[in-house]
C-alpha cells in the first residue's frame, strides 16, 4: 500500500504541475493579449478633467505672466535653457531654436501634440514624452530654412500657446493659428449644466473645420468616448467605455476608422466589444474590404 502511494502522488503533482504551467501560458497570453480585458489605466477619470482650460482667471493669470519675463529665459514663471537644432534637408539648412524647461509635470492626457525636446536624438518630437529621455518645450520657438523663419510661436510645458505664425520661403505669412495651452481657441464646449461645470463634449475645431482630439464625457464627468479628427473626418481608433462611476476605466468598444482623411471606399468597422466587467465578448481582426 506504500508503494501505490508513491505513484498516485507523482501523477498528483504531475497533474497539479501542468495545471500550473497551463495556467501560466494562459496568463502570458492575456497579458499579451491588449483584448483580454477591457480595463485600462485611469488617466481619462475625471481627476484630470481638463477645466483649466475654460478657467478665465487662471488664463489671464498665465497671459500676464508670459508678457512680466523678470528675468532672462523665464516665461510663463519658469526658468528655461536654450536650445537649438540643426539639419540639413535636400540641399536646404534648418535650424529650430527653442527654450526648455527642467521642471518634472504631468502632461496633459487630454492634449493630442506634446512637443519636447529629445537628448539623446538632439530632435523635438511632438509624441510619446519620456521624462527620462528629454524635457518640454517651454517659451519662444523659431524655425529656420536658409535664413528665413518659416515658424514661430510660445510654447506652454510642451503645447502650443498663444499665437503660432507660419511663413513661406519668402517671408510672406501663410498661417496664424491661436491656442490655449494645446487646444485651438475655436474649439467647442458643450455643457450639462447652465453654470458650465459639467463638461458634455470637447469639440477640437481649426479654421472650421474638427481638428484634434474629441472627448465626451458621462455626466459624473467620467470619459465617454475619445477619437481623433483630421480635416473634418474620423480617424484611427476610437474608443467608448462603460459608466463605471468613476471607479475604473473599461472599454466598451473599438471602432476603427480610416487612419488618413479623405480615404475613399472605407468602412468603418468594430475591432472589439467588452462587457461591463471588461470581459472581452467579440473581436474582429479583419482588415477592412
Amino acid at each position: 500500500m506504500k508503494y501505490m502511494k508513491t505513484p498516485f502522488l507523482l501523477l498528483c503533482l504531475a497533474i497539479f504541475g501542468s495545471s500550473a504551467v497551463f495556467g501560466q501560458e494562459k496568463q502570458i497570453q492575456e497579458n499579451t493579449d491588449p483584448d483580454s480585458s477591457g480595463i485600462v489605466q485611469d488617466r481619462l477619470l475625471p481627476s484630470s478633467l481638463p477645466l483649466l482650460l475654460f478657467d478665465d482667471k487662471a488664463k489671464e493669470e498665465k497671459k500676464k505672466a508670459g508678457k512680466k519675463k523678470i528675468k532672462k529665459n523665464i516665461f510663463f514663471g519658469e526658468r528655461t535653457t536654450k536650445g537649438f537644432t540643426k539639419q540639413t534637408i535636400r540641399n536646404q539648412t534648418q535650424y529650430q531654436f527653442f527654450h526648455f524647461t527642467t521642471q518634472k509635470r504631468i502632461v496633459d492626457p487630454y492634449i493630442r501634440d506634446i512637443f519636447w525636446f529629445e537628448t539623446k536624438e538632439k530632435t523635438i518630437k511632438n509624441k510619446d514624452f519620456d521624462p527620462t529621455k528629454g524635457y518640454l518645450l517651454h517659451g519662444p520657438y523659431e524655425k529656420i530654412i536658409d535664413e528665413h523663419v518659416v515658424e514661430k510661436g510660445m510654447f506652454y510645458y510642451g503645447t502650443k500657446h498663444g499665437t503660432w505664425l507660419v511663413y513661406d520661403n519668402k517671408s510672406i505669412l501663410v498661417d496664424k493659428g491661436h491656442y490655449s495651452e494645446g487646444w485651438p481657441k475655436d474649439s467647442r464646449v458643450t455643457y450639462y449644466t447652465g453654470d458650465n461645470k459639467k463638461i458634455e463634449k470637447i469639440i477640437p475645431v481649426e479654421y472650421s473645420l474638427f481638428e484634434g482630439n474629441f472627448f465626451h464625457f458621462y455626466e459624473n464627468g467620467q470619459i465617454a468616448v475619445t477619437g481623433e479628427f483630421r480635416f473634418g473626418e474620423k480617424i484611427g481608433l476610437w474608443t467608448e467605455y462603460w459608466d463605471t462611476k468613476n471607479t475604473k476605466a473599461i472599454r466598451k468598444r473599438e471602432i476603427v476608422y480610416q487612419e488618413r482623411p479623405l480615404t475613399k471606399n472605407y468602412r468603418p468597422f468594430i475591432r472589439a466589444e467588452w462587457d461591463k466587467e471588461g470581459n472581452l465578448v467579440y473581436r474582429n481582426e479583419r482588415q477592412n474590404e
